[in-house]
């Protein structure tokens, strides 16, 4: 989980190593379910949206005490629904791209709304390490 430590005035924002390779995982399970949806394996692409989908919640709730860290991982959150709408909408000849390009949107309002309100005070305030 991101930490933060004072010093002078400006926190250090620090990753455990574990919180890392849990990224990492994540980016990897990512991969396998796109692969799938590109390879057209309906059963390993759905089965896949839960492991991709978990590890992204479990990320958003670990990072929660960063702001910076929280808006950014909710809107992977988003991402990754929309991402997994669309493949499902493939999948079964339906055309589910208003519902994935809903979670896109609101993915981008997150960011938007870090990037408003929030981006520019962070920055002074946090160091990363």
């Amino acid at each position: 989980m991101p930490e933060t430590r004072n010093k002078n005035r400006r926190r250090t924002i620090h990753v455990s190593t574990t919180m890392r390779l849990v990224e990492n995982a994540h980016i990897l399970l990512w991969l396998i379910k796109d692969f799938c949806w590109a390879m057209e394996w309906k059963q390993g692409g759905v089965f896949m949206i839960f492991p991709t989908v978990s590890v992204a919640f479990y990320l958003l709730r670990k990072t929660r005490k960063v702001r910076a860290e929280l808006y950014h991982n909710l809107a992977v959150c988003f991402w990754i629904l929309a991402n997994s709408t669309w493949m499902v909408g493939e999948f079964i000849d339906n055309d589910f791209r208003i519902y994935a390009a809903s979670l896109f949107g609101c993915g981008l309002m997150v960011l938007a709304v870090y990037y408003a309100f929030y981006f520019k005070k962070d920055r002074s305030t946090y160091r990363m390490e």
